[in-house]
């Protein structure tokens, strides 16, 4: 009985590291349309929602959705970085990133958030 047990546990955790090894890390590349006063994100994955704050700032900021998974924000004022990241999974709740877009970001950079979907 007890090397059923083991075999038993030994599949589900073989199932879980295949299940694991699935998911896609989350990324943001920085569309060549981005300026000072512009941030176009394009992600990875279909996310449902996409907000940024800025470096020192007490909002969050909703990104417009211009095409699929492109997200897009236009300022009167320069943007200060490094922007921190809130985003929604579909069906999975929010997430957010801490200062995952670097304040001297480059456009065609991508940076990881480090979340798997």
């Amino acid at each position: 009985m007890a090397s059923l047990s083991s075999f038993r546990l030994a599949v589900a955790v073989a199932a879980l590291l295949v299940v694991g090894s699935c998911a896609t890390e989350l990324t943001f590349k920085v569309a060549e349309g981005s300026s000072a006063s512009s941030l176009e994100l394009v992600t990875n994955a279909a996310i449902s929602e996409v907000e940024i704050k800025e470096k020192g700032g007490k909002d969050w900021v909703a990104l417009k959705e211009s095409s699929s998974n492109t997200w897009t924000i236009k300022s009167e004022a320069p943007l200060k970085g490094p922007f921190s990241v809130r985003f929604l999974v579909k069906n999975g709740g929010y997430r957010v990133v801490d200062d995952v877009i670097p304040e001297s970001f480059t456009a065609g950079s991508e940076y990881k958030s480090g979340i798997q979907l």
